[in-house]
């Protein structure tokens, strides 16, 4: 599948995940909503039935218009034509809201007009244990001091209400796990198809990295087979040279993939010593100017650590190296300008290498050091490699407990710089 159609897939997709999660949070909204609203509905009718319940003990008849007032959440406010005890008014409660099956904690207050105040309140337990619960601060509400009043406060009222919607709760979990694992899902898709994109480069590289050297080889080959040829020496000793030239060059790509092959298994192994950084650059810039001579590369070095001895294994370092000289030498275009510097801190050393190539885009550095990516050119590489150099760099750095980063310079080109601890507290310099 083109990687347009994924892309177009999972863009209707979160589109319509998306949809599904605002509908969902809508009615989750509207059910509270309803919840909230029948749950205020039973306490006015109990409330109610108290004010009734009052008039009749007391013999009032007196009429009295809307007495239950909802004045903030979860807080009404009840007007009453005479004084009332405490524990009545109590009793009262507990029973209209047992009935109605209002098993909330409540705290009541009376109010006195005659003498403008607040003359007693009280937190309950409304559970069937009956166990009273600690008062708490209720919402402050202006009082009518003409009349008599009761209040009711309900601070666990909003828990109750979610307790009440397991329903929405859980279908909101299950929702956002479908979310999560088509997350997962599609990002394993991707990674896949990215997988096999660099899988297939990679085994396209390969085919021509190897094929070139077995060409030469077959034709070398059939060349020292021909008739007459043991008749000229010289001729005999180049084409012999150019099998041995060939046959290294295949040696050297099978290593570096088996090489690769073991670091995925774990089976790296450090033999670590005291080595001089300073003098494995010094010799590691020579021999890479022999190997890209045609190209005449530069390489100037500005070898500035005051401390460069570290205790790392020697023969990892050094390929760390000459890995990163060789692709800056090889993606640098006719004339590789090439720079190697050093600088440390109080905890190891830094190695930079700048060259003067294109640089490398944002969208390909954090891939860059993954095993067998290279960057994108269409279906023709300048450059011929598997891919494994720079994952090989990583994952040598990161087994010495350094980091390797990457960013392009303002001008043209890029930089690598690999740090590595000083690996013991006796390398001093």
């Amino acid at each position: 599948m083109k990687r347009s159609n994924i892309r177009i897939i999972i863009i209707l997709a979160t589109i319509l995940f998306v949809g599904l999660v605002l509908t969902q949070i809508v009615w989750v909204q509207k059910a509270y909503q309803i919840a909230q609203e029948g749950l205020e509905h039973e306490i006015e009718l109990a409330l109610i039935d108290v004010v009734q319940d009052i008039q009749r003990h007391s013999g009032d008849s007196a009429f009295l218009v809307d007495p239950v007032k909802q004045v903030e959440p979860n807080f009404f406010r009840v007007q009453i034509n005479e004084e009332l005890q405490p524990y009545y008014l109590e009793s009262l409660l507990k029973t209209e809201f047992l009935n109605r099956e209002l098993n909330f904690d409540f705290q009541y207050s009376i109010y006195n007009c005659f003498n403008d105040s607040i003359v007693y309140a009280k937190m309950i337990s409304n559970e069937e244990d009956d166990m009273p619960s600690d008062e708490t601060e209720v919402p402050a509400i202006s009082w009518k001091d003409d009349n008599h009043y009761f209040s009711v406060f309900f601070p666990s009222l909003n828990r109750a209400i979610v307790s009440g919607m397991s329903f929405w709760i859980i279908s909101s979990v299950v929702l956002l796990l479908v979310m999560v694992f088509f997350a997962y899902v599609i990002s394993v898709i991707l990674r896949q198809k990215r997988l096999s994109e660099i899988k297939n480069d990679f085994i396209n590289n390969m085919t021509h990295e190897l094929k070139t050297p077995i060409s030469t080889i077959a034709l070398s080959s059939d060349v020292l087979l021909g008739e007459g040829v043991e008749q000229n020496p010289e001729r005999l000793k180049n084409y012999a040279r150019i099998i041995k030239n060939e046959n290294q060059r295949l040696q050297s790509q099978v290593e570096r993939v088996l090489q690769v092959a073991r670091l995925d298994k774990e089976d790296l192994q450090l033999k670590r010593e005291l080595i001089n950084i300073h003098e494995l650059i010094e010799l590691a810039v020579p021999t890479i100017q022999m190997n890209f001579e045609e190209k005449k590369v530069k390489i100037w070095t500005s070898l500035e650590a005051d401390r460069f001895e570290i205790d790392a294994d020697e023969m990892h370092i050094t390929n760390i190296i000459y890995n990163l000289l060789d692709n800056a030498a090889k993606y640098s275009g006719e004339q590789p300008e090439i720079v190697v510097a050093t600088t440390n801190n109080n905890k190891g050393i830094f190695i930079s290498v700048s060259d003067n190539g294109p640089g490398i885009k944002k969208e390909h550095q954090r891939y860059v050091f993954e095993k067998f990516y290279r960057i994108p050119t269409g279906d023709v590489h300048d450059v011929k490699g598997f891919g494994l150099g720079l994952h090989y760099v990583k994952t040598i750095t990161e087994a010495h407990h350094g980091k390797v980063t990457i960013k392009n310079k303002s001008e043209s080109g890029c930089t690598f710089e690999v740090f590595l601890p000083f690996g013991t507290e006796f390398v001093k310099r």
